[in-house]
């Protein structure tokens, strides 16, 4: 990003530099997980952490959240991330400062081609989305990190190198005091799409050949647009090109355009330019005030591998895709749900060191799918071939009149939980089962996400255990990291009020069926009439237990 421009009001929080004690002892400290970048892929893993007692170092090079400027960055916030972030305790306060949306509408010229509702779907507790400025999502994890202890936030400290060793990762770090040197049992590099270890390291990220180019422009209006997300196909006020319009927090919308790649990104920033652009857009009259104005970039790559050894890539260091469907910001989020439970039950002694592989089998496969996905909308968007834009031409013509073209118009398939491919840890494969809404049996409402905020241990859903199963259970289940919760039925069992939307969402309706979910609500097994052994080994399975 560059060109930035401001509106008065926004301040952003800074944290002071303080020493660290190595630089006083010269000591060589090991610290069990070491977290580079302050982000959000990095404050979210710091704070999942934070919230299952693991300690943990984070080192950023900056001492604010952002990039020193209320530009918006990431917007959209998914069904899954805004769950993790229940989960965590700060979801709340993105709903309170958000701004909650499921509804679309995709334009070609003037003619509205394509709407869609994303909450018809929908059994969570959390909308499909929020839109927040990502700067307020950093500042809120950085609060609950504070407030939870056990991770430490180290500000202004900028990793200069990283050296890999059989037993972890040597770490030196630059401060406005002085450097020093610290070793990390597991280190992970949640830096961006430059990561500079990475780079270091020599790794291969396989970046695109071509850029696309936007100018994002944050705006407040005098007259408030309609609340929802408009997109253009080929905007006739801006040459053609693609548009995106969403409302954020401080009622300051987003709106993008899409440049040609060989633009001059200082002069399509300048605010006579894109003031010209807006008024194209809304009329001559338009009332408005800039907030931030920046050119944005990307070429999208995704690493071989995203663990090596005693370090993982996370975010935007393993992958970047094109921002479309807001996959980009929401796969980092997830990235550090996926591994965080691992590295706590690891670190704990409670599963095997075999479930780290798990992240890059899981995590990976995610990241090119989502690649996938944008890189369709991305030539659907900016056809560069006789060929593509025929096909566009015929799919726009058709969606105006027929139903079925209408889901082919691609702007931008939107961010949801992805699957997991089989594995031995997952041996049907992965499914993220929603934040459902529930009651326990007195009547007090909880969901899915509480039953798993506390502590890291993966969770059964027992559908009318009998009493005499309980109490068969009882040992095995108390030697596993392992909650057991009934859904109806009449036992000692905490007991959740069954409902059809549990169980059809589960695909558990008869008594006796367990349901086995992972610490990040993937689904791990469905288990009929288990036995101790029988739940014993599926919990073994999904920790990698010898």
């Amino acid at each position: 990003m560059e060109e930035l421009r401001l509106a008065p009001g926004y301040e952003l929080p800074r944290w002071p530099f303080v020493p660290p004690p190595e630089l006083d002892s010269g000591a060589v400290v090991r610290h069990p997980i070491v977290i580079v970048g302050g982000g959000l892929a990095g404050l979210t893993l710091a704070c999942d952490l934070a919230k299952r007692g693991v300690r943990a170092l984070l080192l950023d090079e900056d001492d604010t959240v952002g990039v020193r400027g209320a530009s918006s960055r990431g917007i959209c916030y998914a069904q899954k991330s805004l769950e993790i972030f229940e989960r965590l305790g700060i979801y709340e306060r993105i709903a309170d400062k958000g701004i909650t949306w499921s509804f679309g509408r995709t334009f070609s010229g003037d003619t509205e081609v394509y709407n869609f509702n994303l909450q018809a779907h929908s059994v969570s507790a959390q909308p499909p989305f929020i839109n927040l400025q990502q700067f307020y999502v950093e500042w809120f994890l950085v609060d609950r990190i504070l407030e939870l202890g056990g991770v430490e936030l180290r500000w202004k400290n900028r990793v200069t190198h990283a050296v890999p060793r059989d037993d972890g990762v040597r770490v030196e770090v630059e401060t406005p005091a002085g450097q020093y040197a610290i070793d990390a049992d597991w280190l992970i590099d949640a830096t961006g799409a430059n990561s500079p270890i990475r780079t270091q390291l020599g790794l291969e990220a396989h970046p695109s050949r071509s850029t696309d180019r936007w100018c994002i422009s944050d705006v407040r209006f005098k007259k408030p647009l309609p609340v929802e997300r408009w997109t253009w196909v080929d905007a006739p006020f801006n040459e053609g090109r693609a548009v995106w319009q969403h409302l954020m927090a401080d009622g300051v919308w987003r709106i993008d355009y899409q440049m040609p790649e060989d633009c001059d990104t200082a002069h399509v920033s300048k605010p006579e330019v894109a003031g010209a652009r807006l008024r194209e857009q809304l009329g001559p009259g338009v009332e408005f005030e800039f907030v931030w104005i920046g050119p944005y970039g990307y070429r999208d790559h995704l690493l071989d591998r995203f663990r090596h050894g005693r370090l993982f890539f996370i975010g935007d260091s393993a992958h970047v895709v094109s921002p479309f469907g807001a996959r980009g910001g929401n796969s980092g989020i997830q990235d550090a749900a996926n591994l965080g439970w691992k590295l706590a039950l690891v670190a704990q002694g409670h599963a095997g060191g075999a479930l780290l592989d798990t992240y890059d089998a899981e995590r990976r496969p995610a990241a090119a799918q989502n690649l996938q996905v944008t890189s369709r909308s991305a030539r659907f968007l900016a056809p560069r071939t006789p060929a593509e834009r025929t096909i566009r031409r015929a799919v726009v013509a058709l969606a105006s009149h027929h139903p079925f073209a209408r889901a082919l118009v691609n702007t931008g398939r939107m961010s949801v939980a992805n699957d997991y491919p089989a594995g031995p840890q997952l041996p049907e494969g992965g499914r993220c089962v929603q934040n459902l809404p529930m009651r326990w049996r007195d009547g007090r409402p909880c969901t899915l996400m509480q039953l798993l905020a506390d502590g890291t241990r993966c969770l059964g859903l027992w559908f009318a255990p009998a009493q005499e199963q309980v109490r068969a259970m009882a040992d095995t289940a108390g030697s596993l990291p392992l909650q057991l919760v009934a859904v109806g039925g009449d036992s000692d069992l905490p007991t959740l009020e069954p409902t059809e939307a549990l169980a059809k969402h589960l695909g558990a309706h008869a008594a006796g069926n367990l349901c086995l979910l992972r610490p990040d609500a993937y689904l791990a097994a469905l288990l009929r009439d288990p036995t101790p052994a029988d739940l014993a080994a599926a919990i073994h399975i999904a920790l990698a237990h010898d």
